[in-house]
């Protein structure tokens, strides 16, 4: 496993957090780990350029250090859905663009933690979806569920897709994001309907750098 792509089953389910966590994992084993977040939007205006506060969080665990604008190439303001957010810009995402960033960081680490934006098929063009640059990038995936009420139909609908798409399911997460009395039923069920691991289930947390020590590092061998 050199690389992967993290994606969700909507927004907001805690991929940064979890990428974070894989990405500290992987330092944990000596691996020089670059991050990678290629679409962004709700950035704020900083004197260096549109920032990303996703994006600054992967920068600041990954021990690569790579300029922001090869980590982060498409980076928007307003913070709405990023192929929305590019038409407003009359600019075209081109994943050719992403596919040779990517490439650029493969080269100098040993692993690349690639986080996607809002879930597997949201647009990023007129034609082509986050699955897209997935497939592009030829990665494996890891799907964060975030567990609340109505995350089972998102997993599996986001599961089937993955597997359609061709990619091999690295695994799956369940990060509670919420307080729910029903989770642990929740989990349960999903453990029954997917087939791939599940790599982590992170409780309901308050502060950063723990979800690290839920995580099954077998599978990141």
């Amino acid at each position: 496993m050199t690389s992967l792509f993290v994606t969700g089953t909507d927004t907001d389910v805690g991929k940064t957090f979890i990428s974070v966590a894989i990405i500290d994992l992987l330092k944990q084993k000596g691996l020089r780990v670059a991050a990678m977040k290629p679409i962004a939007s709700g950035c704020d205006t900083t004197e260096a350029g549109l920032r990303n506060d996703d994006a600054l969080q992967l920068i600041q665990h990954a021990n690569v250090d790579l300029p922001y604008g090869t980590i982060n190439p498409y980076a928007f303001q307003a913070a709405i859905a990023p192929h929305i957010a590019a038409q407003q810009k009359n600019i075209n995402i081109d994943l050719n663009k992403i596919k040779q960033n990517f490439e650029l960081i493969q080269q100098q680490s040993d692993a690349v933690v690639v986080e996607g934006a809002g879930g597997w098929l949201v647009p990023i063009n007129n034609t082509q979806t986050m699955a897209d640059l997935a497939k592009v990038l030829k990665l494996p995936i890891i799907l964060v569920v975030g567990i609340r009420l109505g995350c089972i139909n998102h997993a599996l609908l986001t599961v089937e897709a993955i597997k359609q798409s061709g990619l091999p399911l690295m695994g799956w997460v369940a990060n509670n994001i919420e307080i729910n009395a029903q989770s642990e039923q929740i989990v349960s069920i999903l453990k029954l309907k997917i087939t791939a691991p599940l790599l982590a289930e992170v409780p309901f947390l308050s502060t950063e750098g723990v979800a690290v020590d839920y995580i099954n590092e077998a599978y990141f061998i």
